[in-house]
């Protein structure tokens, strides 16, 4: 059997005119077009491909990478609107669609929206839904604060940044704890901050307690080695001017910077820091 919306090992098993068909060891095929068929590839080879259907609803192979799996989340952006719903670019040739009945409003060209890949039995096809919501685990959170995660920035409200966390739960950054640019799409390390008694999750993009503080002191030891051993930065300075250089909130910085100097690895100028030993 082979899976929609998966990435497959599968073996060449011949070499036709409209490309390699290519097999698994149940007995399935698929045909893999030419244009996809790697350079000298021959019968036995084992191919790494992603399985989807083409615009006339067959099976099909790709050595194309998506930018979503089946059962995963992703931002895309929608690309064309017609009587079936909003088409949005996922990477491959035959845009995905998320039918009128799957979205919470209209869905605009050029916009880009939080959705969730999945199978659609009754029609067979790869469907995307941007009706999320009831789509994160909300009860059986299996998350311990200070954990590193995985974040996927979903969205952009009023306090803060929606993430997706792990592809399971949903969690917020807020406006006061981002300290570097966040741009919708993208994924990156986070830390559970905090599991409130609601379950709603709290998310930092440092790490929390002693962790954030080596972070933090790495960070400066590693910027103050690229200037020389010296920056006119202090525990004074504007919290912009921290942010800058450092990616750290002030608070951050004074904490890591304690640490250093206690460590005795910086000297506290009157106008700067400078490294010991630089």
């Amino acid at each position: 059997m082979l899976e929609l919306g998966q990435y497959q090992t599968l073996e060449l098993l011949r070499l036709t005119p409209p490309g390699a068909f290519l097999g698994n060891e149940a007995g399935s095929e698929v045909l893999l077009p030419n244009k996809y068929v790697p350079t000298n590839a021959a019968v036995g080879d084992k191919i790494h491909v992603f399985i989807y259907m083409d615009s006339e609803d067959r099976i099909v192979a790709t050595t194309r990478e998506p930018y979503v799996l089946k059962d995963e989340f992703a931002c895309l952006k929608v690309i064309d609107v017609n009587n079936f719903g909003a088409f949005l670019d996922w990477g491959l040739e035959k845009d995905l669609l998320v039918p009128f009945k799957q979205q919470n409003s209209n869905m605009r060209v050029g916009q880009w929206y939080l959705i969730y890949l999945y199978h659609d039995e009754q029609s067979d096809r790869l469907v995307a839904t941007a009706k999320v919501h009831p789509l994160f685990e909300k009860e059986n959170i299996q998350l311990e604060e200070g954990q590193q995660v995985d974040l996927l920035v979903a969205e952009e409200v009023e306090i803060g940044m929606k993430v997706v966390i792990n592809n399971k739960y949903q969690g917020m950054i807020y406006h006061n704890e981002i300290h570097q640019d966040l741009i919708i799409g993208d994924r990156l390390p986070g830390f559970v901050k905090q599991i409130r008694e609601d379950n709603k999750i709290d998310i930092s993009l440092q790490a929390i307690g002693i962790a954030h503080l080596e972070v933090g002191a790495e960070k400066i030891l590693q910027i103050l080695k690229e200037n020389e051993g010296y920056l006119a930065i202090t525990d004074k300075s504007d919290p912009e001017d921290i942010q800058f250089h450092f990616q750290l909130s002030k608070k951050a910085f004074k904490r890591s910077l304690g640490t250093l100097y206690k460590a005795k690895r910086v000297s506290l100028e009157p106008d700067g820091i400078k490294l010991i030993n630089a």
